[in-house]
């Protein structure tokens, strides 16, 4: 199958983890911005993790660089713009981008600022191509509980309007669901919809608690439910969505190879798996790239990938209008 040619979704993509070099280098030279290098392929080197980086840590160090660059309205609307251009020039239909505010406030941007800032790249790029998007606020795990509630309360303006979802993200410890119970219940009362990053380590069971105590209607990786019969049995039972990466997963060491991937066996066991990027420049990836790595292990078929589309349009976030205009366009 020609896998550009056809269209496709994405729910799983960090806005900081997917600026083009290009834009770093001419930000930073504007800005007087201090980089390692200022040439392209040299800067490429800081920014790509290697597929061999031994844990979730080292790969997660590749985006203090880009969020020097991501400090002003206008870095943040042309950034996102571009993320949505290139998402369509692979002929990607809609796209779920997601990106913790708090990180972008360094210079005294406020968090609505660097939320609207960002919805104002979508839009602009809605405007000119045939994509269309949704935004998801993600909370630090490694900030504080009150953090996590000050993107609540703030996001709430935007619900309805860009704004479809939150999500916890970053390290991931064991048992981190207890912290950020009371955020994620406060944000469900609002109206957002939850994601939540679990189970891309070692903690299968952190899946389990992702989706009972905190209402994980999707959730970001969960590799290692293939570890824990409980998370399994949940995730298989009430049908909760897993965003699958598989590049960043084999940089992550969630698994040692692509050959190990269990997204295509929990694709035949009927658990409803999705294909996605992560990060675009950090796992040097695109959604082809990804569809073609999962299809050069697994041998899709054209039912395969028809059901992952169908998927993946039922799992996001839009409306049902959206949600209608996507499946139109598989042909």
């Amino acid at each position: 199958m020609n896998f550009l040619a056809l269209p496709k979704i994405e729910l799983h993509c960090h806005l900081d983890g997917s600026l083009r070099s290009e834009t770093i280098i001419d930000i930073a030279q504007e800005e007087s911005i201090q980089l390692p290098s200022y040439d392209k392929d040299e800067l490429q080197k800081e920014l790509v993790a290697p597929l061999q980086c031994e844990s979730l840590d080292e790969y997660l160090k590749r985006f203090s660089l880009p969020n020097l660059v991501m400090q002003s309205e206008k870095n943040l609307r042309r950034i996102t713009f571009e993320l949505f251009e290139d998402a369509a020039k692979e002929n990607v239909k809609y796209l779920e981008v997601r990106f913790a505010p708090l990180l972008h406030t360094v210079k005294g941007l406020d968090v609505e600022d660097v939320i609207q800032s960002v919805i104002d790249g979508m839009r602009e790029a809605e405007s000119r191509y045939e994509i269309k998007g949704n935004i998801i606020l993600s909370c630090m795990r490694t900030m504080s509980t009150e953090s996590a509630f000050e993107v609540v309360e703030k996001g709430k303006q935007f619900l309805g309007k860009g704004v479809v979802a939150i999500d916890l993200c970053a390290s991931e410890e064991e048992g981190f669901c207890e912290r950020f119970v009371e955020p994620i219940t406060l944000a469900k009362e609002y109206g957002y919809r939850v994601t939540i990053h679990a189970g891309e380590t070692g903690f299968g069971r952190n899946v389990l608690e992702a989706v009972e105590r905190l209402g994980a209607e999707r959730v970001g990786h969960g590799v290692f439910i293939k570890d824990c019969a409980e998370a399994y049995e949940i995730v298989k039972e009430r049908q909760v969505v897993l965003e699958m990466c598989p590049t960043s997963n084999v940089q992550t060491k969630a698994v040692q190879h692509y050959s190990e991937h269990p997204i295509y066996d929990f694709h035949q066991d009927g658990i409803k798996v999705t294909i996605n990027t992560d990060n675009r420049t950090v796992s040097d990836t695109t959604m082809e790239k990804e569809i073609n790595v999962v299809n050069g292990e697994f041998n899709l078929s054209e039912e395969d990938y028809r059901q992952i589309y169908v998927n993946s349009v039922e799992a996001s976030f839009a409306d049902r209008e959206t949600k209608d205009w996507c499946l139109a366009q598989y042909k």
